[in-house]
């Protein structure tokens, strides 16, 4: 394919052809002078324009984040429109699959990270698009964790993501989520939304809203008062409740936010999800995938002994981990039995087979590919151990989801990601290197 640079178009640059700069946008324009634009898109332009220029939004992208001479931000890419009087103009449209001056990032598919600790991110920040802050991860794991929060130096919320800000620059995406999604207020929700994106500014904030199951304002006591155990069954309770967080997603979405749609556990969880419009949908990998073997191992061990404390484990553990509520803890235990064996079914969970958990991931690319929500990602979370990782990386080369790269963002503690740059033949190699540069044998 011919590419040609977008000075071309400039007057002068083609005897009898070529356009005029619009007056007063030069500086902005010059940006994009060494962008290289299809042959086609360039006759185009040549074809119905008589000047170049830059849209408000552009000017506006390049003055907010003081971006330096000659250069475009990472995160946007470089879109043309033909506007009024022959003008043709530049606009910055955001997109993390960009990096700067237009140049899209090394792969299609891209990583996120799970932090709100400033010194960690400063580590991984040229390799992200996304970073990923809940209330667990800014107070438990940060704010409040003297370990991290060195000298307490960070006391609030908006101190952490201010400079969570500055160290990721324009390129990144931050996903933010509200401190209750349950406040019946949807003005208070709003304005802590304005807040953040305040802080962050239009471009980068998303603002994450969980599945709310049954919990409502009246009832979350639940979950830190006596046994911590919920009342309902995480399928009960009304329309009202079961569709809180849809319905929080599309306000939000009207008021001009983009949202991270999040605790997403099981594929029947994805259709109407999308109904929402999310920026991001989730695929959680690790809790779903270790409660799956927990569940198979006590019904192999019932099936080899006949001995029911196997199934009566099994309830314990059904109901400690919320499939059931504590209502049930005198269920039969066949139906309990039964209950389990659905779970399975429905995970594809094979007894005589090694299951990777990501049965969830692939049904929701296969979603995400017919659905009409072209901008729309999915972040594939929640990871541990040796083998989520590089199963998860197995799956991006299977040829069923060649297509659907760029839809894709793998996220996950940095400490965690940062393992799987390594082998042990580093160590083999750099032991021979160093004892070779030292002049040793």
């Amino acid at each position: 394919m011919v590419r040609i640079p977008v000075r071309s178009l400039l007057q002068g640059s083609e005897e009898g052809r070529g356009l005029r700069l619009v007056s007063g946008e030069e500086g902005y324009v010059k940006r994009i002078f060494g962008m290289e634009i299809p042959f086609s898109l360039y006759q185009q332009i040549l074809s119905v324009g008589k000047r170049l220029g830059v849209s408000k939004n552009f000017r506006e992208v390049i003055d907010y984040f003081q971006v330096p001479p000659e250069e475009t931000p990472p995160g946007f890419r470089i879109e043309f429109f033909l506007d009024t009087d022959g003008i043709v103009r530049a606009d910055l449209v955001r997109d993390i699959s960009y990096d700067k001056n237009g140049v899209k990032r090394p792969t299609r598919f891209l990583f996120s990270a799970d932090s709100a600790n400033p010194y960690e991110v400063a580590e991984i920040k040229g390799l992200i698009a996304n970073l990923t802050c809940n209330p667990g991860i800014i107070y438990d794991l940060f704010i409040n964790n003297p370990k991290a929060n060195v000298g307490g130096k960070f006391k609030t919320r908006d101190e952490v993501m201010k400079e969570i800000g500055d160290i990721l620059g324009p390129g990144c995406d931050i996903s933010v989520e509200l401190n209750n999604p349950y406040e019946e207020d949807t003005s208070k929700l709003l304005e802590e939304a304005a807040r953040f994106r305040e802080i962050l500014s239009p471009y980068r904030v998303v603002i994450k809203v969980p599945h709310t199951g049954p919990i409502n304002a009246g009832n979350y006591h639940e979950l830190w008062e006596g046994s911590k155990q919920f009342s309902l069954k995480y399928n009960e309770g009304s329309t009202r409740d079961l569709l809180r967080g849809h319905n929080l997603a599309l306000l939000l979405r009207e008021h001009g936010y983009r949202v991270n749609f999040t605790l997403m556990f099981e594929p029947y969880q994805t259709a109407l999800a999308l109904q929402a419009k999310p920026y991001f949908i989730n695929s959680f990998i690790r809790h779903r995938q270790n409660q799956s073997l927990e569940i198979r191992k006590l019904l192999a061990l019932y099936r080899e002994t006949e001995d029911p404390m196997y199934l009566k484990t099994l309830r314990t553990f059904l109901i400690e981990k919320d499939y059931l509520p504590p209502k049930d803890r005198e269920m039969d235990l066949l139906e309990v039995k039964k209950l389990a064996e659905r779970i399975l079914e429905y995970r594809q969970v094979k007894e005589d087979e090694r299951y990777d958990g990501l049965d969830g991931v692939r049904h929701n690319l296969r979603l995400l590919r017919h659905a009409n929500l072209p901008d729309t990602r999915l972040i594939i979370c929640s990871m541990e151990g040796e083998y989520n990782y590089p199963d998860i990386d197995r799956l991006l080369t299977e040829p069923e989801f060649a297509d659907m790269g760029d839809r894709i963002l793998i996220t996950a503690e940095p400490e965690y990601l940062a393992r799987f740059t390594s082998s042990n033949l580093v160590i083999t190699y750099q032991r021979r290197f160093l004892n070779a540069a030292r002049g040793q044998k």
